[in-house]
């Protein structure tokens, strides 16, 4: 499973294993100046928006990769039962957002919010 970590002043996304194939990437970054929120969301996937390219998906079993909308791109590395950490990321960047299960989303909330406040 992914996980979510601040390193250098940076939001990273850091894919496992397979997961790396399936979302067809490597890790995603964005800097914690660029984060305009976060926020938990108790089902993942009605956070998921748009088209899979490229990635790899089984509807509400798992979604690996960028999706694409009229709205922008998000990274998503979303897993069923589990509830996510959604990065809003301001405009501009390559995502709009990350949308990310981990092993204990409430606990990586509260921590990206405080190296947000502390940028």
């Amino acid at each position: 499973m992914a996980s979510l970590e601040v390193v250098d002043k940076r939001v990273e996304v850091v894919l496992r294993g397979l997961e790396r194939i399936g979302a067809v990437r490597g890790d995603v970054s964005v800097r914690l100046d660029e984060v305009l929120d976060v926020r938990l969301a108790a089902d993942a996937f009605a956070e998921v928006h748009g088209w899979r390219a490229p990635g790899t998906g089984l509807p509400r079993v798992m979604a690996l990769g960028t999706w694409r909308s009229r709205g922008g791109k998000e990274f998503v590395a979303v897993y069923r039962g589990r509830p996510a950490v959604v990065v809003e990321v301001r405009p501009g960047g390559e995502f709009r957002r990350l949308i990310v299960t981990t092993g204990d989303a409430e606990r990586a909330v509260a921590r990206l919010r405080r190296a947000v406040i502390a940028r």
